[in-house]
């Protein structure tokens, strides 16, 4: 691996096209094992110094409050009430500029590297109200003036919000600023959700389960105020560590430590699984470190909010939790929630180090309490139970594992309809990178984008159900959902349901595929209280071929690659062979 080049098995391009898919598969996961993706260095670059951008920013931002104090003096305001308000505005902005999680090579961005305001800011580009049937005025696919009205009011207000200077202060004992008059953050508040409405996309792009939210509680007293963000990040924590109760979250840790370019010892990386090459199913390490994670996500969290009072073991607990999260910043995680850890990383040392004696118990606000408890226990609860309904992002389901997923099958040369008929700022990341790196390397470099998806459980299933889809996989293309989704929406972030059957619908109002010219193969994640995961095949012309479910034990005993004349357990729910239905492939 070089600079600018990326690791890829040592193979004759001939001799790799020759290959099956599921060959090209294993010999792409079994190099995974010690190389991971094989990301040049560059782009680890690019990302340090997003990240020292975003943390550079923010802080000169923030020292253009007025009485603050200079960018040079950032020792002595850091504390300030109204800092972190302004530092939730501005990762917000961050985020939903596009920027943030979601940008460059690492989430299939190459020319250009960030989707974003490129799109949100340009009428004709696809949008994907979440509600269309139920919300009025808010039917369509297609991104029309009052969707880039309503974005630019939301960065038009979140740049106000942020100049604004404190009013009603001082509201510590230090003596302070004051906080920013919570009237003036209303205007974010409601465009955003009203914007949310008409396109979920840029809705799940503001990271709004946290930071929408966040804005709320800018509008009651100070303690309150801070105990509120302490329960938010408490939640964070606690989601995150309740979805990694699952048998997912080992294929997340030991695919992420092959990955990590900062783990450079080879022996360590293969001992994360069984018995490489041949058994690339997680060994007994990645098992145990993933249940010492979900642990250490309670626990520390816990005591932090619940007992923590500034003291030496707080400040302990802090410098522990914020360890854990730049290891998972050096992990360099797919999706890139880098800045997202960072902001985790200044919350502990703010809320929990310089305002650590300030008790949840101290609560006085009872509507704060029921604002909360719907945002940050209700409603990840159903999203839980019913994933169908709620994305991963609001159900605070994050990196472990199981989320809703898909596979687009095109046949030939169709996929090309998208580049030729969908109003989009950047080409497929196939002709990206084509046009970096040449067609050839260009298609070994994706099929280490497809294992990174068999790698995990779900992708073993897709594997298994990619054969049912279609009748001979060397005549179609398989590219993962997120390949279709980014170029297409302007943002991914590995939330399913972006490029669900909602997405295939409005594809083919544009590109007209014709029947089995492109079948979807889309996967739910798995609800807390059922050992399965349901499944749907899709024709883009002629609709539902095929449900059904799968079982998670039967993706447990799979390798990352289909074998020959391979047969992946399914149980169908219902099945559609009408005659007007193109239905080649499915047993």
């Amino acid at each position: 691996m070089g600079f600018t080049t990326p690791d890829l098995p040592d193979i004759e391009y001939s001799d790799w096209k020759a290959r099956t898919r599921g060959e090209r598969l294993k010999i792409a996961a079994q190099h995974w094992v010690e190389h991971g993706f094989g990301t040049p260095y560059a782009v680890y670059v690019l990302y340090i110094v997003k990240c020292a951008f975003y943390v550079a920013g923010a802080a000169a931002v923030i020292a253009l409050t007025p009485g603050l104090g200079s960018l040079t003096d950032i020792g002595s305001w850091w504390t300030e009430p109204i800092v972190y308000e302004k530092l939730v505005i501005w990762t917000l902005l961050y985020e939903i500029i596009g920027i943030g999680c979601g940008f460059g090579p690492l989430t299939l961005r190459f020319l250009p590297p960030i989707g974003g305001f490129l799109y949100f800011l340009r009428p004709g580009t696809l949008r994907l109200p979440p509600w269309p049937t139920k919300i009025p005025l808010t039917r369509g696919d297609q991104r029309t003036l009052v969707d880039v009205g309503l974005y630019v009011i939301v960065l038009a207000s979140g740049v106000w919000a942020l100049l604004q200077p404190g009013q009603g202060g001082p509201v510590t004992e230090a003596g302070d600023v004051g906080l920013i008059d919570p009237v003036a953050v209303i205007p974010l508040i409601a465009a955003l959700g009203l914007l949310g409405l008409r396109d979920k996309t840029v809705f799940l792009a503001a990271r709004a389960e946290q930071f929408w939210l966040t804005l709320f509680v800018f509008f009651f007293p100070f303690v309150d105020m801070i105990i509120g963000f302490k329960l938010i990040m408490l939640a964070l924590w606690w989601g995150a560590a309740t979805s990694k109760l699952n048998h997912h979250f080992p294929h997340v840790v030991a695919v992420m430590m092959s990955n990590s370019p900062l783990m450079r010892i080879k022996w360590l990386k293969r001992k994360m699984y069984l018995d490489p090459p041949t058994d690339l199913r997680p060994s007994l390490l990645p098992k145990i470190l993933a249940h010492t994670g979900t642990a250490v996500e309670y626990l520390v969290p816990a005591y932090l909010v619940f007992l923590g009072d500034g003291g030496p073991l707080t400040w302990a607990a802090i410098i522990f939790m914020a360890l854990f999260h730049l290891h998972i910043i050096s992990t360099v995680p797919m999706g890139v929630p880098l800045e997202w850890n960072i902001f985790f990383i200044f919350s502990l040392f703010y809320l929990f180090g310089h305002y650590g004696s300030i008790s949840v118990f101290d609560l006085s606000s009872p509507l704060l309490l029921v604002i909360l408890l719907i945002g940050l226990l209700a409603i990840p609860t159903l999203g839980h139970i019913r994933p169908q309904w709620i994305s991963f992002l609001p159900a605070m389901r994050y990196y472990a594992g199981n989320w809703a997923t898909s596979a687009w099958c095109f046949r030939g040369d169709a996929e090309q309809k998208i580049d030729q008929h969908v109003k989009k700022v950047a080409a497929l990341p196939s002709t990206q990178l084509a046009r970096l790196y040449g067609p050839e390397i260009a298609d070994i470099m994706l099929t280490k984008g497809q294992v990174w998806r068999s790698m995990h459980t779900h992708g073993r299933a897709l594997n298994g159900l990619i054969t049912r889809a279609v009748d001979n996989e060397d005549d179609y293309t398989i590219r993962d959902g997120e390949f279709i989704a980014g170029p297409t929406l302007g943002w991914n972030f590995g939330e399913g349901h972006l490029h669900n059957q909602q997405l295939l619908a409005a594809l083919q109002r544009r590109c007209h595929f014709d029947a089995g010219e492109l079948r979807v193969v889309i996967l739910e994640s798995q609800p807390m209280h059922r050992q399965r995961q349901a499944y749907k095949i899709v024709d883009a012309k002629t609709g539902v071929l095929e449900e059904g479910y799968v079982l998670v034990e039967d993706m447990l005993s799979r390798q990352p690659w289909p074998e020959a004349a391979d047969s992946f357990p399914v149980y169908r729910t219902s099945r559609n062979d009408g005659p007007d239905r193109h239905t080649a492939g499915l047993r």
